[in-house]
């Protein structure tokens, strides 16, 4: 008889569930537990600090090797960043908007005794000096993330620059094994996730009962109120600027968007969405290879929304109300990991860590986050993968690329995608 076998999505699901019942039942004794759950939390952030620092240097520095996409011209380059940053920044708005409103981690009240690390309020000249660290490894051993990545992007351009000058990338190369190293690191350590978020969970769940279940769902729902909104207003941009019929567009969209909501993933999707572009939206070849490839990368405007939504989840949950100021550096941390977005398996639980620390926000909140993850990624990678598109034909309408007849069904085109 052969060994069911089931993905660490589902333990997850179940994790949650069990958890919920578990600590509903006994109540204050699932507390005893919870030291399980804060092993599964540290193993996850002695993890982040080099994760992000070999993500950001690797990036940078890979840029140096001149891909053939940089020679498709100025033009098109800044259009894509445009349009992706547009989206996000709208994305991200809307989703602090949402948040603030609906309030989805009201009522939790997971940490009665967290007191915030830095209370004072700081002002803008010396939050915008504490982006700069004296000594890069104080801050790695602080986990201070944002001198950390002010320091990784440094690092990352002079690593370019020195790979222009003498084309030797046994530095990155060296750097680019670490990320992969960290990345089966936080793989390996994501097995145990059902274990610890049953932990967190039913400590959560016998504290408060099963007032849970409300923050979940309203998380969740403000993140599908808030893709709908986004992908609505993007649709009708497009279609004023490209002079397209909008109500083509759903149909149109159907096959990448199934594929997305059932794999929750970019990358899987991305063939499906690259074929279609060319194909059913009539984008020129050229012009949807380098706009979907860095759309892939960067245009995760799904993520920023989830991403800010976290943010305010977490410190809604724990009560802690932090300064406008910290709110705002929140929220450009989060835009910022969207444009090179860590997409290893639990994702989610490495950026809502980082976010928690970078924030100085408790990290409880993390194991609904995880929770529900499957979920929200469903939404997330909706949104991202739609939005390449409609990039892409923003883009390709600014540089004369667009063909009408074939978004219009009178003309067929073949992606010839492999």
């Amino acid at each position: 008889m052969s060994k069911l076998k089931l993905s660490l999505t589902t333990q997850i699901v179940i994790a949650v569930v069990l958890g919920i019942i578990f600590g509903t039942v006994v109540g204050d004794w699932a507390g005893n537990l919870k030291f399980i759950g804060d092993i599964f939390i540290r193993l996850i952030q002695m993890s982040v600090v080099l994760l992000v620092m070999t993500s950001v240097i690797s990036a940078i520095g890979e840029m140096a090797r001149g891909d053939e996409e940089n020679k498709l011209g100025l033009k098109v380059g800044l259009h894509t960043f445009f349009w992706i940053i547009f989206a996000t920044l709208l994305a991200a708005g809307l989703g602090f908007v949402l948040a603030s409103i609906v309030r989805p981690g009201d009522g939790m009240q997971i940490t009665e005794a967290y007191v915030a690390s830095d209370t004072a309020t700081l002002g803008f000249q010396e939050t915008i000096t504490n982006f700069v660290s004296t000594n890069i490894f104080s801050a790695m051993a602080t986990a201070d993330m944002i001198p950390i990545i002010v320091f990784s992007v440094l690092f990352g351009l002079g690593l370019n620059q020195w790979i222009k000058k003498s084309g030797d990338t046994l530095i990155l190369d060296v750097v680019k094994q670490l990320n992969n190293i960290t990345l089966n690191v936080i793989q390996t350590v994501m097995k145990i996730a059902p274990l610890g978020i049953f932990a967190l969970l039913a400590n959560v769940a016998g504290t408060i009962g099963l007032a849970v279940i409300g923050p979940m769902i309203k998380y969740l729902g403000i993140l599908f109120v808030g893709v709908a909104i986004v992908m609505i207003v993007m649709v009708l941009i497009t279609a004023a600027i490209c002079k397209v019929n909008p109500a083509l567009m759903p149909k149109k969209f159907l096959d990448m968007s199934m594929i997305a909501l059932t794999t929750t993933s970019s990358a899987i999707t991305f063939p499906t969405a690259l074929k279609d572009t060319i194909e059913k939206f009539g984008v020129r070849r050229d012009i949807a290879n380098f706009t979907m490839s860095v759309g892939m990368t960067m245009g995760s405007a799904g993520a920023a929304m989830s991403y800010v939504i976290m943010i305010l989840f977490m410190q809604q949950a724990s009560g802690v109300e932090l300064p406008a100021l910290k709110l705002v550096v929140g929220i450009f941390l989060a835009v910022m990991l969207t444009l090179g977005t860590i997409t290893v398996p639990g994702g989610s639980a490495v950026v809502a860590t980082f976010l928690a620390t970078s924030l100085g926000l408790p990290v409880e909140s993390i194991a609904l986050i995880i929770g529900v993850d499957w979920f929200a990624g469903m939404f997330r990678t909706f949104l991202n993968v739609n939005n390449d598109v409609i990039v892409s034909m923003l883009v390709a309408n600014s540089v004369d690329a667009l063909d009408r007849d074939v978004y219009n069904g009178k003309k067929s085109v073949n992606a010839e995608v492999e």
